[in-house]
């Protein structure tokens, strides 16, 4: 049994992440937020309504009688403010108030819309985080940032608003697909790369086990990673300051994901990302060709992506173009997250378009095929 993991602000509890293998802590959670005689509406996607929508439903009527449910169609290209449009429709026709709760159920597109439409919706209401992916339980259902994708570009419309709860349920992940399941491993070892070296190592040395989702093996990985979150946006819960470190890998990244036209997965993208972030800390020497060698290998021993098919010159600078309309980006400049050594992540705001050309050439096989 793995205990609660608290996040707090200014020394304040906000809310707790819990892990259990089944969806009954639901249970629980309408109990202490004393919803029971309150609307509740699951928010889910049509890939994941087949496997856990039905589960969830039989759970939540166990405790709360006003049980509802909007289903979208599942894929980022969803996610805008055209589908938030549907959803504040829905809410208003079914009468939601303030103090009733919507529950998010999926990956992180559906957290990311749910928490947006949570701030939003009649100028903020609470929101219950029930993620069904890798990625989202170790990185996008922690911490408050919500937003939709605007025009292609990721996360431009958001805004900081806490979940109430965060419910993950590892035993969830074998639904998800095998792509999805690995895609998720990206943010988990950025987290290592910018956070803790011996965390690092753990990774290296339980990667066959994590990958056959050995059940304690997974669970502790996603333990530590929630934990590494929580220390971060802990200290700085509106990205003002050290919290950018969470970023490393995702400036190149985003820009690669865009460019794809979201055909790669955004942990694919991140791999990608921190690869070239990487590749720059060892042209700075800031770390050694040994530790860039062995970064490299650990996304590779996750079965990531580190290498991009053939792209022109022409391409490159389309990359290196959508980074300066990233959110990110700071009066045209763009914070840059790299590595001092395995475990020691910075902002750095003087990477030139010249390094960022290079380190996706890096990337690139002439003729060849993603790996």
């Amino acid at each position: 049994m793995f205990d609660a993991i608290t996040i707090k602000m200014d020394n304040k509890p906000i809310y707790d992440i819990i892990f259990d293998s089944t969806f009954d802590m639901l249970s629980k959670v309408i109990c202490d937020l004393d919803i029971s005689d309150r609307r509740i509406c699951i928010i889910t996607d049509s890939n994941v309504e087949q496997y856990h929508l039905d589960d969830v439903v039989s759970v939540v009527k166990r405790s709360c009688n006003n049980v509802y449910s909007f289903v979208f169609e599942a894929g980022e290209p969803r996610k805008n403010l055209s589908t938030i449009e549907k959803m504040y429709s829905f809410l208003i026709e079914n009468h939601f108030d303030r103090k009733d709760v919507l529950f998010a159920l999926g990956g992180g597109v559906v957290g990311d819309m749910t928490g947006f439409l949570a701030a939003t919706y009649l100028r903020g209401i609470r929101f219950v985080q029930i993620p069904t992916s890798l990625l989202a339980m170790v990185d996008s259902s922690i911490g408050g940032k919500t937003g939709v994708d605007f025009n292609g570009y990721k996360n431009m419309v958001g805004a900081f608003h806490m979940p109430s709860y965060v419910c993950i349920n590892p035993a969830v992940l074998n639904t998800l697909p095998e792509r999805e399941f690995i895609s998720g491993f990206a943010e988990i070892i950025k987290h290592s790369i910018i956070k803790d070296k011996e965390y690092f190592e753990y990774l290296k040395k339980y990667s066959e086990a994590a990958l056959n989702k050995d059940y304690e093996v997974l669970t502790s990985i996603i333990y530590k990673s929630c934990l590494i979150k929580k220390s971060v946006v802990e200290e700085d819960p509106a990205e003002k300051g050290i919290r950018a470190i969470l970023n490393f890998g995702h400036t190149i990244g985003h820009a690669i994901e865009k460019f794809s036209d979201f055909e790669l997965l955004h942990g694919e993208c991140v791999s990608l990302g921190s690869i070239c972030a990487l590749y720059i800390s060892m042209k700075r020497g800031l770390i050694s060709p040994e530790e860039y060698n062995s970064a490299c290998d650990l996304f590779a021993a996750y079965k990531l992506p580190v290498t991009l098919n053939s792209i022109s010159h022409f391409d490159i600078d389309a990359i290196i173009n959508i980074t300066k309309n990233d959110k990110k980006s700071d009066n045209n400049t763009i914070k840059f997250i790299l590595t001092e050594h395995i475990g020691n992540a910075f902002a750095d705001k003087s990477v030139s378009d010249m390094e960022m050309a290079e380190a996706i050439s890096s990337i690139i096989v002439i003729g060849g095929s993603n790996e």
